[in-house]
């Protein structure tokens, strides 16, 4: 504990490192502020509606990514949501369209001109996505909630304006937090409203246990163990890679004769367990939507039993497609982002090559070979994080809102956030001589 507390002193004897923990908690604080602020022309004190809408469920993964500003309907209350949607669609027609494919190998200023594409995408997706947030707003609320009238044109018209700008900024302060702070800014943002929900989910836990009689602390003692065992597999899970080891020729010059010997350096590809991250699980979510919402366009007796039955995130129905829906989303978003091929390419060009496996081809079919192998098992645990707080729902009796911080989204992203921003942090201590946070406090003297 003593070398933990010295570590973080180091940390603050750099100054900037410093200065951008600083910001990034300064920008943090304004985001959670402005999903405090409620749109104007709405009734604060009348909201109850919307916040039993986002007690569990779906909803509750919708509040959460907007750090609680939809059960708010705050000027926020799209969060960063749009950003990320506009994210995934460039992302993916990036495969099929040459222009953004040549813009992704024109490196920096490639870079620069996909970000502002995506930036006018986020601005049309949050002008579509804003009215029905409204319309929702309208479907929720009572009628004497809007001070400026029921259906009023001007509260609609001024609303949407309002989320786009509430969007717009929230992604402008992701982004100055990137630059100026500390880990990637827009994680953080959804961060922030993950552990904004984590107090109140637990302690409605712990006054059901102890309250009411319902297991006492012995059981959330056990709760919290499970709890802290399936972070640790996430953990481990983020962290786990195969190491292809890679063999580098070593170039001699003697005289006119020049050749080259394969004793040169050994350095190895790590091909993550999970290279896919979280993104399988928003993909799945975004799929689960549909057949919830196209059974209710129905009034037929068996189309509201599938809409009831798609929207219990914690029914043996939901999971099980869930499940399958991300096994596959793994397979098809690794394919997609670690490209075997131009990995062999740019090996076999830097005079690089696996031992017992012929440069060029050969070798893209065996790392593709490997990434399949190894994004199986990773899948599976994947699937099973993503449906485990339906397990513990069923099995331990828990609470649904405190579940659901036992696998899923919420879960991934507060571990793989935490562990870029701590790798950040390390990197700036060992610059500056000083061991890393997962290390001993002592200090490292530079060499000269």
């Amino acid at each position: 504990m003593k070398k933990f507390i010295e570590s973080i002193q180091n940390v603050w004897k750099i100054e900037e490192l410093r200065n951008r923990i600083l910001i990034t908690l300064g920008f943090l604080l304004v985001y959670r502020f402005g999903a405090q602020v409620t749109l104007p022309g709405i009734d604060a004190t009348k909201l109850q509606g919307l916040t039993n809408q986002t007690d569990k469920g779906i909803g509750w993964l919708i509040d959460v990514f907007t750090g609680g500003a939809f059960s708010q309907a705050s000027v926020f209350a799209l969060g960063i949501m749009p950003y990320i949607s506009a994210s995934i669609v460039v992302q993916l027609m990036g495969i099929a369209i040459p222009y953004l494919q040549k813009l992704q190998k024109e490196g920096e200023s490639g870079r620069k001109k996909m970000n502002q594409i995506t930036r006018w995408l986020t601005i049309g997706i949050t002008l579509v996505q804003g009215p029905g947030y409204i319309y929702n707003l309208y479907r929720t609320l009572p009628a004497d909630a809007f001070l400026l009238g029921f259906n009023s044109f001007s509260f609609l018209f001024s609303s949407v304006i309002i989320l786009t700008t509430g969007t717009i900024f929230a992604m402008w302060l992701g982004e100055k937090i990137t630059d100026k702070g500390i880990g990637n800014g827009i994680s953080l943002l959804i961060l922030v409203g993950i552990v904004a929900r984590l107090p109140q989910a637990f302690t409605q836990e712990f006054s059901s246990a102890v309250s009411q009689n319902n297991g006492g602390i012995m059981k959330i003692v056990v709760e919290i163990i499970v709890w802290l065992l399936i972070i640790i597999a996430c953990v481990l899970m983020t962290m786990a890679v195969r190491r292809v080891a890679v063999q580098y020729a070593r170039r001699t010059v003697s005289g006119d004769l020049e050749s080259d010997l394969t004793g040169g350096n050994r350095q190895f590809i790590p091909l993550k367990l999970n290279a896919s991250g979280v993104m399988p699980i928003i993909f799945a979510q975004a799929i689960m939507f549909i057949p919830a919402a196209v059974a209710g366009m129905s009034s037929s007796e068996t189309a509201q039993s599938i809409s009831t039955r798609f929207q219990n995130i914690f029914g043996w129905e939901y999971n099980l497609l869930f499940a399958f829906l991300i096994v596959i989303f793994t397979y098809f978003y690794t394919a997609i982002t670690i490209p075997t091929n131009r990995m062999a390419d740019d090996l076999k060009r830097s005079g690089g090559f696996i031992p017992g496996v012929k440069p060029g081809v050969e070798t893209g079919d065996f790392l593709d070979k490997v990434m399949s192998l190894i994004t199986f098992p990773g899948s599976l645990f994947l699937a099973l994080l993503a449906v485990f707080p339906a397990i513990v729902v069923s099995v331990m009796g828990v609470q649904a809102q405190w579940a659901l911080f036992f696998g899923g989204t919420s879960l991934l992203i507060l571990v793989g956030v935490a562990i870029d921003t701590i790798q950040q942090i390390n990197s700036y201590l060992l610059n500056q001589h000083y061991d890393g946070l997962m290390k001993t406090g002592k200090n490292r003297k530079a060499v000269a």
